[in-house]
C-alpha cells in the first residue's frame, strides 16, 4: 500500500509539470522573446516542446513493456529535470529551442505513465476515479499555469517558469523509488531503426503545423516514411509498435475515433478564450475560467466509467461521448456576438462530458483489450493519437480563422469545421465491435 501511494504521489507530480509547460509559456514568451531576442524562433519554442512529446510517447510506451514502468518513467523525469535547468539558463533564443526540446522528450517518457501505472495498479472499476485525479490535473495547470507565468515575470524573472520544475521533479523522482513494480517487463531488442522511422515520419507531419514554407513537401516526406516504417515493422520480430495490435478491430477503431474526435474539437479551448475576449470583452482571467468547465463535465463522467463498462461495455459509451460531442458542435454554430460567459461555459461543459468519455473509455479499452506486454504501447499510442488530432484540429482551425477578416467569420467558419468532423467522429463510433466481443477480448487471458 506505501508503494502504492508513493508511486501515485510520483506520478501526479510529473504529471502536474509536464502539464504546466505545456501552457505556461502561452503568457510569458513575449517577455522572453523580447529579452533573448530572435523573434522569428517564437513559434518554435512551443513546436520543438510539442513535437519531441508527441513522438516519443508511444516509443516510452513501447521501451516500458519491454525494460519496465519504473525505469523508463523514471528516466523521463531526470530528462525533464535536466531540460527543465538548461531552459532556465538560457542564453539565447537558439538555445531555449534546443532545451525546450529535451524538456519534450522528458515530458513525452513522463505523460503515458500515469495511464500505464494506473493500469498496472487498480481494477477496472476503480481506474475512472483515477483518470478523473489526473483530469484534475490537468484543470488545476490550466489555472496555474497563467498564474505562476504572471507571478514570475512580473515580480522575478520568466526564467523561474523552468526553475520552479526542479524540486517537484526531485520529489517525483525520491518517491518513485520505493515503488515495487507488479509489472513483470518482456525482455527483447530494441528496434532502433522502427522507433527513427516513426519519429522522422511525425515529426514532418508536425512540421506542417508550424512552417510557413514547404508544408506539401513535408507531408509528402512525412507519410512517405511513415509507410517505409510500416513495412519495415512488418518484418521484425520485437517491433516498436507492434502491428498485430491493429489486428484488434476494436482497438484500431477506438483509435480511429480519438483522433477525429480530438481533431475536430478538442482545439476549442484555444480559440473560446480568444471569442470571450475579443466579442464578449471579458477579462483574462474570466476567459480562461470557463474552460474548468471542460474539467469539470471530464471529472463527473471519468469517476464512474469503469463500472459503465463493466454494466454497458464500451460501444454504447463510447457512442454516446460522440453524440455529447456532436451535440457540443452544435451549440458552438450558434454561439454569436450576443453569447457570453454562461453559454460558453454551457459547452465546455457538455464538451468536457463528451471528452471525458471518450477519453477515459478509450483509455481503459486501449489497456483492457490487449495482453499485459502490449498495455504500454497500446495506452500511449492512444494518447498519441489524441495529440496528432489535436495538433492537427488546431492548426486547421487557425489556418481558418485568419484566412478572414472578420473575426466572427473565422469564429463561425472553424466551428463548422469541428461540426462536420463531430458527425464523422459519431459515424466512427458506430464501427466499434459490439459488446459481446469486446466481453470476449476482455475475457481473453494475456498472452
Amino acid at each position: 500500500m506505501k508503494s502504492r501511494t508513493s508511486v501515485m504521489i510520483s506520478i501526479v507530480l510529473a504529471m502536474l509539470v509536464a502539464s504546466i509547460d505545456t501552457t505556461i509559456m502561452n503568457t510569458t514568451m513575449p517577455v522572453i522573446s523580447k529579452e533573448l531576442g530572435r523573434f522569428d524562433l517564437y513559434a518554435w519554442s512551443f513546436a520543438a516542446y510539442m513535437i519531441t512529446t508527441t513522438i516519443l510517447s508511444p516509443v516510452a510506451g513501447r521501451l516500458s513493456d519491454l525494460f519496465g514502468r519504473k525505469r523508463v518513467f523514471a528516466s523521463g523525469i531526470l530528462l525533464f529535470l535536466a531540460g527543465s535547468l538548461l531552459c532556465g539558463i538560457s542564453a539565447n533564443m537558439v538555445q531555449l529551442v534546443i532545451f525546450r526540446a529535451v524538456q519534450g522528450i522528458g515530458a513525452g517518457f513522463m505523460m503515458p505513465f500515469p495511464a500505464i501505472i494506473a493500469g498496472d495498479l487498480f481494477p477496472m472499476e476503480k481506474r475512472g476515479k483515477i483518470q478523473a485525479l489526473f483530469t484534475a490535473m490537468w484543470g488545476i495547470s490550466a489555472i496555474l499555469a497563467p498564474l505562476l507565468g504572471g507571478l514570475f515575470v512580473e515580480f522575478m524573472t520568466w526564467r523561474w517558469i523552468f526553475f520552479i520544475n526542479l524540486p517537484i521533479c526531485i520529489i517525483a523522482f525520491l518517491t518513485l523509488m520505493p515503488y515495487k513494480e507488479e509489472y513483470q517487463p518482456k525482455k527483447a531488442s530494441i528496434d532502433y531503426i522502427g522507433a527513427l522511422l516513426f519519429a522522422a515520419g511525425v515529426t514532418f507531419l508536425l512540421l506542417v503545423t508550424v512552417v510557413e514554407e514547404n508544408k506539401l513537401l513535408y507531408t509528402i516526406l512525412g507519410i512517405a516514411l511513415l509507410i517505409a516504417f510500416y513495412f519495415y515493422e512488418k518484418k521484425q520480430a520485437s517491433p516498436i509498435v507492434p502491428l498485430t495490435m491493429f489486428k484488434n478491430k476494436t482497438i484500431s477503431w477506438i483509435n480511429i475515433n480519438a483522433f477525429i474526435g480530438t481533431a475536430a474539437l478538442f482545439g476549442t479551448s484555444s480559440f473560446i478564450p480568444l471569442f470571450l475576449q475579443n466579442i464578449a470583452g471579458l477579462s483574462l482571467f474570466l476567459s480562461g475560467f470557463a474552460l474548468l468547465g471542460v474539467a469539470a463535465g471530464w471529472m463527473a463522467v471519468a469517476v464512474p466509467a469503469g463500472k459503465w463498462i463493466m454494466k454497458y461495455g464500451y460501444r454504447i459509451l463510447l457512442i454516446s461521448g460522440n453524440a455529447l460531442l456532436l451535440f457540443s458542435g452544435i451549440l458552438l454554430l450558434l454561439l454569436n456576438e450576443n453569447h457570453g460567459f454562461w453559454y460558453v461555459f454551457g459547452i465546455m461543459i457538455v464538451q468536457g462530458l463528451a471528452f471525458g468519455l471518450l477519453s477515459t473509455v478509450g483509455l481503459i479499452g486501449s489497456q483492457q483489450l490487449v495482453g499485459a506486454h502490449e498495455k504500454g504501447i497500446s495506452t500511449s499510442f492512444f494518447m498519441f493519437c489524441r495529440n496528432m488530432g489535436t495538433a492537427i484540429g488546431v492548426t486547421i482551425m487557425g489556418a481558418l480563422l485568419a484566412s478572414e477578416s472578420s473575426f466572427m467569420q473565422g469564429i463561425h467558419h472553424l466551428f463548422i469545421f469541428g461540426f462536420f468532423g463531430s458527425i464523422l467522429a459519431l459515424v466512427t463510433s458506430y464501427l466499434i465491435r459490439n459488446e459481446a466481443t469486446i466481453t470476449d477480448a476482455k475475457a481473453a487471458p494475456a498472452k
